[in-house]
């Protein structure tokens, strides 16, 4: 059972391969004051949270030949690790990608394969390929490794600010959000998951006593359209959260113009969390994780920097913040 040791180790793992994000101070809001602070992992290598989970799965496995199914922030930090260590990578996608991360993702020197239906199809067919391959599966959140790395957002979080009362998570296939949790096991602080309202699998999960699939969607939080909870997040989550909350488009984009006032450029789905901060409205010590902000803009400048030079990326440069 995953636990605090193996955050630990993967805070340790992945150090030279990923940055220590900072806080950033939130709008504010009559319902908030000052006190809303932001988790910018938009600053992340790779323009997310995923670096850190990617990365971990990777080292710890010493994989030589990776296959994965993602929505393309997943893709674009396992094509990162991948091209620094060398090692062959394929990304499945489900109908609806976006082609700019698709473009990223093969632009950092992975293969890409679609499918034709959502996540559901795409996981299966990236499984089917690992075994063809004789690869390693390292799905975006429904592994161990996947969830202690994302964990290490949480224990720089609660050391950064410890007097932290909630933590808004946005919520997809749950990696994110299960790692808080494992972070949070021994602390006061109120865990909150957020998901798109047109894909609410962990609400509706919860609610059920047991994980059920939801059809695909079209949210504009391309991230976050997972159907179903994993296997690996689920029970961390249902033992651990303290609420969950959904937000509607509207309020995605929202909070989306919001972060982009304040010169925080994320993504729909890195503004998932602060939505749902500012649907709850409460006056509290809080942080929104801002989890990516591969934003058309950056990927396209992601995409001209790797096809116009050949110039390899440092692995150790731990003040980049660059793609």
């Amino acid at each position: 059972m995953l636990g605090g040791a193996d955050l630990l180790a993967a805070a340790s793992r992945i150090a030279p391969y990923v940055v220590r994000t900072p806080l950033l101070r939130g709008p504010v809001t009559a319902a908030h004051g000052t006190g809303l602070l932001l988790k910018a992992e938009h600053l992340q290598l790779g323009g997310s949270f995923k670096m850190r989970g990617a990365a971990n799965a990777v080292l710890a496995m010493a994989a030589d030949r990776v296959v994965t199914g993602s929505s393309g922030n997943h893709g674009i930090a396992l094509a990162r690790i991948a091209r620094t260590l060398g090692i062959p990578l394929t990304v499945v996608l489900a109908a609806g990608a976006m082609p700019s991360k698709a473009a990223a993702i093969r632009a950092l020197g992975a293969e890409t394969v679609q499918v034709g239906g959502g996540v559901a199809e795409r996981e299966e067919r990236a499984r089917a390929l690992a075994a063809e391959r004789g690869a390693i599966l390292v799905p975006s959140s429904d592994h161990p490794l996947v969830v202690a790395g994302q964990g290490t957002v949480g224990l720089e979080l609660l050391a950064a600010a410890p007097d932290t009362e909630t933590v808004y998570v946005p919520t997809g296939g749950g990696g994110l959000l299960a790692g808080l949790c494992l972070a949070a096991a021994d602390h006061p602080v109120r865990v909150v998951g957020v998901e798109p309202a047109l894909t609410p699998r962990y609400a509706r999960s919860l609610a059920a006593g047991h994980p059920v699939r939801l059809p695909p969607c079209a949210t504009v939080a391309d991230g976050l359209r997972g159907q179903s909870p994993g296997a690996v997040p689920y029970p961390i989550i249902r033992d651990r959260v303290d609420e969950l909350i959904a937000v509607g488009d509207a309020e995605i984009l929202a909070a989306t113009a919001l972060l982009h006032r304040l010169g925080v450029d994320a993504e729909p789905s890195g503004a998932v969390a602060l939505a749902g901060a500012l649907r709850a409205g409460r006056r509290e010590r809080a942080v929104a994780i801002v989890s990516g902000g591969n934003t058309p803009a950056r990927l396209h400048t992601l995409h001209h920097s790797h096809t116009s030079t050949s110039t390899s990326t440092s692995t150790t440069a731990s003040t980049d913040v660059r793609i």
